[in-house]
C-alpha cells in the first residue's frame, strides 16, 4: 500500500483486523463462490439476444471486488445462517450493483470510459445496448431474489420490499437524481451527505441486512446490521471521495480526478480534506460499535469492514 496516500496515512485509522481471521482465504473462497452462482443464474453469453447477455456478463464479471455480496453472505455467517440460504440475496445485490455502475458511466451521466481497469459498458456496446443490459440486470436481480426460500420473520415480500427500495426513487435513484442536480453547484454538506447516504450508503446496507434476514435474524440483530451497514457504507464513499483526490487513475482502475474536473461535489471539496478524515474516522468508529452485540462472532464482517474502510482503491 502506498504510504502516502493510504486511507491510514491520512489518519483515518481503524480498529485492527482480527488476527486470527484469513481475509484473503475467506474473501477468494466466498468471491469463488458468488461468481459460481451468477454464472449459474445468468443467461449464457449466446443466448438471444446474444449481445444483451454477452453486455450483461461483461460487466458483472469485469473483475468486481464482490465487496456487496461479501458482506451478505458475512451478515448471515455472523447470524448464525448459511452462505447456501443467503446466496441468491447476495447474487440479486450484485446485479443491482452492476446495473447501477453501467448507467452511472454512461455519457447522460458521469460520462466514465473505464470502470474496473476496462473500458465501459458503453464505450464496447454502445450506449444503446449499456442501458439495456443495466435494465436487465436490475430485473434479473429480483429473478434471483425469487430463488430464495424465504424466512418466518421475512417472506418473499419483505425480501423484495427490501431490494426495491434501495434501488428505488428513494434511496439508489434518488442519490443519482440529486448527484447530477448538484453538478457544478455549491451545495451544503447535508446535501452531499443525502447523496452519498443514498448513491452508496443504501445498498451496502441493504446486502447486510438481507444476509441477517436470509438467516432469520431476530429484530434486534437486523438494527445492529443495519446500524453497521450505514455507516460502512458512508464511510466508504467518504474515503472514494478522498482517494479520487489523492489516487491515480492506474491505481484506482478508473478515471481519478474525474469528480473534481466535472465539478462535482465530494467531502473534500465541501468540507476540507482534514474535516473529511475526521468524518471518515467516525463513521468507522460507529460502524465497528454496531457489532459489539455479535460477542466476537462475527470476524468476517469486522474484516470485512476494515478491509472496506483501510483500502486504497
Amino acid at each position: 500500500m502506498n504510504q502516502t496516500n493510504s486511507p491510514k496515512s491520512l489518519g483515518m485509522s481503524v480498529k485492527a483486523s482480527p488476527g486470527d481471521f484469513d481475509l484473503e482465504s475467506y474473501m477468494h473462497d466466498r468471491t469463488k463462490a458468488v461468481n459460481q452462482a451468477l454464472d449459474h443464474f445468468l443467461p449464457r453469453a449466446n443466448t438471444n439476444p446474444p449481445t444483451l447477455h454477452e453486455a450483461m456478463r461483461y460487466s458483472l464479471f469485469a473483475g468486481g471486488k464482490r465487496l456487496r455480496p461479501a458482506l451478505c453472505l458475512a451478515a448471515a455467517e455472523a447470524c448464525a445462517g448459511s452462505v447456501d440460504d443467503a446466496m441468491p440475496l447476495a447474487c440479486a445485490v450484485e446485479c443491482i450493483h452492476t446495473y447501477s455502475l453501467i448507467h452511472d458511466d454512461l455519457p447522460a451521466m458521469d460520462d466514465d470510459d473505464y470502470r474496473r481497469g476496462k473500458l465501459t459498458n458503453h464505450k464496447v456496446f454502445g450506449e444503446g445496448i449499456a442501458i439495456l443490459a443495466g435494465d436487465a440486470l436490475l430485473t434479473q436481480a429480483f429473478e434471483i431474489a425469487a430463488q430464495s426460500k424465504g424466512w418466518t420473520r421475512y417472506s418473499h415480500q419483505k425480501i423484495f420490499r427490501e431490494l426495491s427500495h434501495a434501488a428505488g426513487s428513494l434511496q439508489l435513484i434518488a442519490g443519482q437524481v440529486a448527484d447530477l442536480e448538484g453538478e457544478g453547484k455549491k451545495i451544503p454538506a447535508s446535501e452531499l451527505k443525502y447523496i452519498h447516504e443514498r448513491k452508496t450508503s443504501a445498498l451496502l446496507c441493504c446486502a447486510v441486512r438481507l444476509g441477517g434476514m436470509s438467516a432469520n435474524c431476530a429484530a434486534a440483530r437486523l438494527r445492529a446490521l443495519t446500524d453497521f451497514g450505514y455507516n460502512v457504507g458512508l464511510a466508504f464513499q467518504v474515503i472514494d471521495d478522498i482517494l479520487d483526490v489523492t489516487q491515480t487513475s492506474e491505481h484506482l482502475g478508473k478515471t481519478a480526478g474525474k469528480d473534481q474536473a466535472a465539478r462535482k461535489a465530494t467531502y473534500p471539496s465541501i468540507v476540507g480534506m482534514k474535516r473529511s478524515r475526521q468524518i471518515a474516522k467516525e463513521l468507522t468508529g460507529r460502524a465497528f460499535a454496531a457489532l459489539r452485540p455479535f460477542k466476537g462472532k462475527a470476524l468476517a464482517l469486522e474484516a470485512l469492514a476494515h478491509h472496506l474502510l483501510e483500502r486504497s482503491r
